[in-house]
């Protein structure tokens, strides 16, 4: 991702406390472009609520350069990483004359091995997977984000994809987006229950009245995902809510009779 150049509009960039945290948190939210409930393209409006979650590691989806913005304002792509993180990686998977469509991944912390996987499916619209690992203080995390099709078959497709992503069991590792599921027969999380057992259970789509879990986040460990939440704010900018959450990496076993604080 690049950076944006200087002298164009964008919002300020995060303050990073000094101090040790023994947590990762990490965010996944579809902004759908920043369209809808955000007409304007507002960019400055989805940074400044992500920003009051202060995530270390951010997944968007459909963030779109397509659309019409303000006079001035830089690509999204580029204003989103300078904004939220140091470091980010885009999967964009429709380019076009007027623009780029697709997801971001920015991290406080650098990321090392970072892919861009394609797991489209067929002739469906094209859909894209980021892989890597982050060097967080209190441990290293395996990331992947993606936002899977429309269609059950698609899905559970690309769900098998993503499990051959996962790799070795021994290092904490985190899926997160918007997976678009909401049938339990060869549903998503059906398939990665048996590596990604612990999961995020809020309703986030439509954001006005959510009914479907639709953005999730998985975890490997079930002792490490250790508390979840959305915004209900975030209804005035996008159709779907994020979804936050804390991580303990290293897969410490949970104490006896602990159980993880998951709402919903």
């Amino acid at each position: 991702m690049e950076r944006a150049g200087a002298g164009r509009p964008r919002a300020r960039a995060r303050v990073v406390t000094a101090g040790f945290r023994p947590t990762v948190r990490v965010m996944t939210w579809n902004i759908h472009g920043a369209h809808g409930r955000n007409p304007r393209f507002d960019l400055n409006r989805v940074i400044a609520l992500i920003e009051r979650h202060s995530p270390d590691v951010v997944a968007l989806q459909e963030v779109d350069s397509r659309r019409p913005r303000e006079s001035g304002m830089a690509e999204p792509f580029a204003m989103l990483q300078e904004a939220l993180g140091f470091h980010g990686i885009g999967a964009k998977s429709i380019v076009t004359q007027d623009g780029e469509y697709g997801q971001a991944l920015i991290s406080r912390w650098p990321m090392r091995n970072a892919e861009v996987h394609d797991i489209s499916y067929q002739e469906r619209e094209p859909r894209r997977a980021i892989r890597c690992m982050i060097d967080a203080p209190c441990g290293a995390l395996r990331v992947i984000a993606t936002h899977l099709g429309l269609s059950v078959g698609e899905r559970r497709d690309q769900a098998r994809a993503l499990l051959g992503l996962i790799g070795e069991a021994a290092v904490t590792t985190v899926a997160m987006g918007d997976f678009n599921d909401w049938f339990w027969a060869g549903s998503v999380r059906k398939v990665l229950a048996a590596r990604l057992p612990a999961r995020s259970r809020h309703r986030t789509f439509p954001s006005m009245f959510p009914l479907f879990r639709f953005d999730r986040v998985y975890c490997s460990h079930a002792s490490a995902l250790l508390s979840v939440r959305t915004d209900p704010e975030a209804r005035l900018l996008s159709d779907h809510l994020p979804v936050i959450a804390e991580i303990r990496p290293g897969g410490i076993r949970e104490s006896l009779g602990q159980r993880v604080a998951l709402a919903g």
